[in-house]
């Protein structure tokens, strides 16, 4: 059948399984949202406040799900909004497509108005990226770039469509979708047979955990691979619940802000097997120091990780999931019982603490665990309450915590939060924010009440940024710097005139009834918490310095 390029996009959607897509419409994309209003029944389009808003909705959406996230944009400054959204997805490997409109082909290049190269922009940030010319090659692109964004190492993919290409007409014609199959063929039998024999030989193993786990849905298969082995487990920040956080193998998170027993643990192991992880500097501290007693093992779908920041003496290229199915398949029970039992002395010696007198950070974290019997999915925006929230809730299960990770993206949780709720109805959706995060894209409160949905927005608001504040503490000299958010802005009224639930939280004893109602409410809810401006997060490793090295208030002092 014959079918404008608009048509055609809506339909592409269709045939990928899109229920939901986030956008903000404008004169280059006007053509793809009138094809849109005719499928509002099989397609669900959520305004966002900004197109900020949009694209990190979309990467909560893929994080929550496991789906790709689909975004609009029009040209110009719609699409130059998505770009730190899709610089997000990106550098944390989530499948998005963005899907933006430029000015006509007779216009490109000329300056003409609300004109940017968004593909020139975005190169750097995007799995691949197209700009379609002609309506015959639009549905094959649109496809494509589902293929990409989901195949592999996922990412975000960006497709730029002129706007004569969305009013032309071309024959369409539906295909199924092609099938992502894992390649295997670098999953050789010398590389298995070598992980088998340092595994075998080693006497004081540790195992540490990233996001590939959780993208490769390995979490099974993980488990088993962990009793096999008889080794502590810890994961980076992205790594989160791929492991369950309940088990008595896990140790807490690795890294800047990890805990003693996983910092000190993978300094003294013998073999270090990494499992989807890609050894960024805040994980790894002093790149020279780090694990340096040991051989480590790398198992990544992406070659270009090997060896990139820290030498590995043998890595298997493939699929977590199926890397760790082919070892579980071969390797006997290993027993490990004295240094298995020496690090969880180290997680008794070195317990998370904090201080209990006074309403903080992580008893926030701790009551939201204990109300939500950990169950919730938490989102965060970036600083001190992102670390709390990664020491302090434990999570079981993978897709539970939606964090920005490598890009550390301020703004980023309110977004992902209503995505992670239209793609996930049925979870209880709590976003952690700093007051400072929280001024950067708090006008997405609009848009959770536009459509109800019933997230919770939980402020650590100690009027400071604190991460910031931290550092300026603790390295320079206490010269608060532009640091300082004392000013009359009340986020409770704030919520309130954009239509959500608003509590002011002072004392801990006001917390937990609050975030029960606010719960029971099922509505947009925002809960300002008061804390102490010099919290800080602990255990801390000072930039430059070997992981070993972490240290407390109580080292402090």
């Amino acid at each position: 059948m014959n079918l404008t390029g608009s048509e055609i996009i809506i339909e592409c959607l269709k045939e990928q399984g899109v229920d939901t897509v986030f956008g903000y419409p404008g004169g280059a994309i006007l053509n793809v949202y009138d094809a849109l209003y005719q499928h509002a029944d099989e397609i669900q389009h959520i305004l966002t406040s900004h197109e900020q808003g949009a694209s990190h909705a979309a990467d909560g959406y893929a994080r929550a799900t496991g789906k790709v996230g689909v975004c609009f944009a029009t040209s110009g400054p719609g699409a130059t909004n998505l770009v730190t959204g899709i610089a997000t997805a990106y550098m944390d490997s989530i499948p998005v497509v963005a899907i933006t409109a430029n000015v006509g082909v007779s216009l490109l290049g000329k300056d003409s108005f609300q004109e940017v190269d968004i593909a020139g922009i975005t190169m750097p940030i995007t799995k691949h990226n197209f700009i379609v010319k002609k309506v015959e090659e639009l549905a094959d692109t649109i496809r494509r770039a589902f293929y990409i964004a989901k195949s592999g190492r996922p990412g975000p993919v960006l497709v730029d469509v002129t706007k004569d290409v969305t009013a032309n007409v071309t024959e369409y014609q539906k295909k199924e979708v092609r099938p992502v199959v894992c390649d295997t063929a670098t999953i050789t039998e010398q590389t298995l047979n070598t992980a088998i024999q340092m595994i075998e030989e080693s006497k004081k193993p540790f195992i540490m955990v990233g996001g590939g786990a959780i993208a490769s849905g390995a979490s099974d298969e993980l488990k088993r691979f962990v009793e096999i082995v008889d080794a502590p487990v810890t994961d980076t920040l992205m790594g989160k619940g791929a492991f369950d956080g309940t088990n008595p193998y896990y140790t807490g998170m690795i890294g800047m802000h990890g805990t003693k027993a996983s910092n000190f643990g993978v300094t003294e192991c013998d073999l270090l097997i990494v499992v989807g992880a890609r050894f960024s500097d805040r994980v790894t501290g002093n790149a020279k120091k780090f694990a340096a007693n040991a051989k480590i093992l790398q198992i990544d779908v992406d070659p270009a990780e090997i060896n990139k920041n820290i030498h590995t003496h043998a890595s298997i290229v493939g699929d977590c999931r199926i890397v760790l199915e082919r070892l579980n398949q071969r390797l006997e029970k290993q027993n490990h019982t004295e240094w298995v039992e020496y690090v969880k002395e180290l997680k008794e010696k070195y317990p998370m603490t904090y201080h209990t007198e006074t309403l903080t950070g992580p008893f926030l974290m701790e009551t939201i665990y204990k109300v939500t019997k950990g169950e919730a999915l938490i989102v965060t925006e970036v600083g001190q309450h992102q670390m709390w929230a990664a020491q302090f809730y434990h999570y079981k299960h993978p897709r539970q915590l939606l964090t920005s990770g490598g890009l550390g993206t301020m703004g980023y949780g309110l977004g992902a939060s209503l995505g992670a709720k239209m793609g996930r109805k049925e979870a209880v959706v709590i976003n952690i924010a700093g007051d400072g995060c929280f001024r950067m894209n708090m006008n997405e409160i609009a848009t959770a009440t536009r459509y109800n949905i019933p997230i919770i927005q939980i402020v650590f608001n100690n009027h400071v940024l604190g991460m910031v504040r931290q550092w300026q503490t603790l390295f320079y000299g206490k010269r608060y710097s532009n640091t300082v958010l004392e000013d009359a802005v009340d986020f409770v009224k704030l919520a309130e005139a954009m239509g959500a639930k608003g509590y002011r939280i002072t004392k801990k004893e006001e917390f937990e009834p609050a975030l029960r109602e606010a719960i029971e409410l099922d509505i947009p809810v925002l809960m300002d918490c008061y804390i102490d401006a010099d919290d800080k997060v602990w255990p801390m490793v000072a930039p430059g310095a070997a992981i070993s090295e972490a240290f407390n208030e109580e080292d402090l002092k």
